[in-house]
């Protein structure tokens, strides 16, 4: 392939990015179908590429839900027609699906692919998927953090109903961070977790046990409404300083689920969306955000396409808009 030809790849004709034209209007009108390109366009520096986990096995395993395997198709549907707006490049890079119960290939092939993009410069956004997406996504940064030689300290920022730190073996969606816990040990690393938006009626005493055990930074969802967003952002701030790179992953659980009902495990209660979308945007605006997933997006329970825009909304903060 040419250097011009891959500078604009184009994509499939099946493609679900396609929406509304307003060529005739004045001034920029272009929406993300139109400015984003096939897998096969060259990567720049910070240019975000999304990557689709198509896989249900690790919710199955947890035996939640299943439906979110077509999750990262629906957000992109949803994606496609937002007006563009200072997103002046976007790249689809594929999917990665889950052959029946293969979680663990699925997850490593991930990995590879996430590493593969930091490689290039390229900032990915991963979207799931059950959140099993998370132990895929963070092989993939370990990997290109250690191609480097970088020992640098990583900020896990989880906005989550659920701590994830189950122990049972094989993983499922309950246990990617318990298996991120395991990796740092495995390697002398801090396990630096922080996870906003922890339900006290979706984990049990023994994960708050372990999650303190294991020293996590951990907020439950009554202290993340609107009234504590100043000092939440504030703790935020402290942990970022202290980190140098960060890894942010969205669980939609987290929210509630009159504004998310598309999940595997609904919220009573949850995190408002404002507040989701407050603590995304400052983690992007950080300057160390390396990598972000979102997870657990489930087409099957949504309503009216609302929990696809909710979606596609934060993966549009996190793209830049």
């Amino acid at each position: 392939m040419s250097e011009l030809a891959t500078l604009a790849a184009p994509l499939a004709p099946d493609t679900v990015w396609r929406g509304r034209r307003d060529a005739g209007e004045v001034g920029d009108t272009r929406r993300l179908f139109e400015i984003v390109a096939g897998r096969a366009t060259a990567r720049e520096a910070g240019v975000p590429v999304l990557l689709g986990f198509c896989c249900d096995a690790g919710v199955l395993r947890n035996q939640g839900r299943p439906g979110a395997a077509g999750g990262p198709r629906e957000i992109r549907r949803a994606l496609a027609g937002v007006p563009a707006h200072g997103i002046g490049r976007l790249i689809d890079g594929g999917d990665i699906g889950c052959e029946g119960d293969a979680m663990e290939h699925a997850q490593q092939r991930l990995g590879a692919a996430v590493a593969a993009e930091l490689a290039a410069g390229a900032f990915p956004l991963v979207l799931g998927g059950g959140h099993e997406v998370a132990w895929g996504t963070w092989q993939g940064l370990r990997a290109h953090l250690d191609a480097h030689g970088d020992r640098g300290r990583v900020l896990i920022v989880n906005l989550d109903a659920h701590f994830d730190l189950r122990s049972s073996r094989p993983g499922s969606s309950g246990t990617p961070f318990d298996q991120i816990a395991a990796d740092c040990l495995r390697r002398g690393d801090r396990f630096d977790y922080a996870c906003l938006g922890v339900s006290r009626l979706g984990n049990t005493a023994a994960l708050f046990a372990r999650a303190n055990a294991l020293g996590v930074h951990y907020v439950e969802d009554v202290d993340m409404q609107e009234r504590h967003l100043d000092a939440r952002l504030a703790t935020l701030d402290e942990w970022v300083a202290d980190a140098d790179h960060v890894y942010l992953t969205i669980d939609l659980d987290v929210l509630p689920a009159a504004v998310m009902p598309g999940v595997s495990a609904p919220a009573a209660y949850g995190v408002p969306l404002a507040v989701v979308e407050a603590v995304t945007t400052r983690l992007r605006d950080s300057g160390k955000l390396r990598v972000a997933d979102i997870a657990e997006f489930n087409p099957l329970y949504d309503r009216d396409g609302c929990s696809a825009r909710v979606a596609a909304r934060l993966c549009y903060r996190l793209l830049g808009g």
